[in-house]
């Protein structure tokens, strides 16, 4: 792909947490941007940093074929990052229909507008750590099985392996991204540890935690996720058809993360374990070296060096 400038880039999601931090880096390469997405929230990132004065926002679900067909050939897309999900292990749990649509049939839609029009030079399917399911292992490798066996987890699986079908059967110009637990700047998903967290101090209240707090997890800052996605896209051509972990050096429980985040911001965090945890994988952390070798990716920032800003943030909105 090279670099960015002047291309034609289409965002599904992107008024979310992650991709409005990928929009951010997109203008500063002066692409051509185009975001595909529900509407955003009004105390979102995408809305904070005025993202909205900058980029073309078209609202529509990604489960209507026709109109995203449309858009594309009236935009001549020349990539595409497909970010857009029903990202939340409890809402999957509630709604199992909606999440399977979503992000099954909704990323089938996007790898037909890639298959229909071969003009599109390339697409980063953003999947998930949880798409392996529980493997019981240390560290978790692209060559795993996928083994979701709930419906979010199910649905990640189902995404992922539907996006090598489109490389195998179609030789699209397609890879995966399977990351960690992502924090930083503008997650409005408050379910979600560290967005609870910060919530919590700001407010003084007691923050509840669904596990018993021993849950583990890679805590990957979205500045290092942003890195990865532009890196692929710029080397679409060596690595298609291939699937990334992108993971962290903090692989961190839920308590040791309420305690870097107490050492930080030198803030007292009040907590309330409930242990009602369902359909949750205990401990889950992926090995990074094939992106670290393939490309020389690594993560760079840190809960310690990013923390304050975080709060800020947070702080600006709540």
């Amino acid at each position: 792909m090279g670099n960015l400038k002047n291309k034609n880039i289409l965002v599904t999601g992107g008024t979310g947490f992650i991709g409005s931090h990928l929009f951010e880096e997109l203008v500063k390469q002066e692409a051509n941007i185009i975001n595909l997405s529900l509407p955003a929230h009004p105390k979102s990132y995408f809305y904070s940093q005025k993202l909205d004065k900058k980029i073309k926002t078209v609202i529509f679900d990604i489960c209507d074929l026709d109109k995203f067909l449309s858009l594309i050939k009236k935009n001549k897309i020349d990539f595409i990052f497909h970010l857009a999900a029903q990202a939340l292990v409890d809402e999957a749990y509630a709604q199992p229909h909606r999440t399977y649509l979503t992000n099954t049939l909704g990323t089938v839609n996007i790898l037909e507008g890639v298959r229909k029009f071969p003009q599109i030079k390339g697409i980063v399917v953003a999947s998930s750590d949880k798409a392996y399911g529980k493997l019981n292992k240390k560290k978790y490798q692209e060559t795993d099985p996928l083994k979701g066996d709930h419906p979010y987890e199910t649905s990640k699986s189902a995404a992922d392996l539907i996006a090598h079908s489109y490389y195998k059967t179609y030789h699209l110009p397609i890879t995966v991204t399977r990351f960690g637990n992502v924090y930083g700047e503008g997650d409005l998903n408050f379910s979600r540890l560290i967005p609870g967290i910060m919530k919590s101090v700001i407010e003084n209240k007691v923050f509840k935690i669904r596990s018993d707090g021993k849950y583990v997890r890679d805590y990957i800052y979205v500045g290092d996720v942003v890195a990865g996605y532009i890196l692929l896209a710029e080397n679409m051509g060596e690595i298609k058809g291939e699937a990334f972990n992108f993971g962290s050096k903090e692989t961190l429980s839920v308590l040791q993360v309420i305690k870097l985040i107490e050492k930080y911001l030198r803030k007292k965090i009040k907590y309330k374990i409930l242990n009602t945890a369902k359909n949750e994988i205990f401990y889950q952390s992926l090995d990074f070296s094939k992106i670290q070798k393939k490309l020389g990716w690594q993560p760079k920032y840190s809960i310690e060096k990013t923390v304050k800003k975080v709060y800020r943030w947070y702080k600006s909105i709540i």
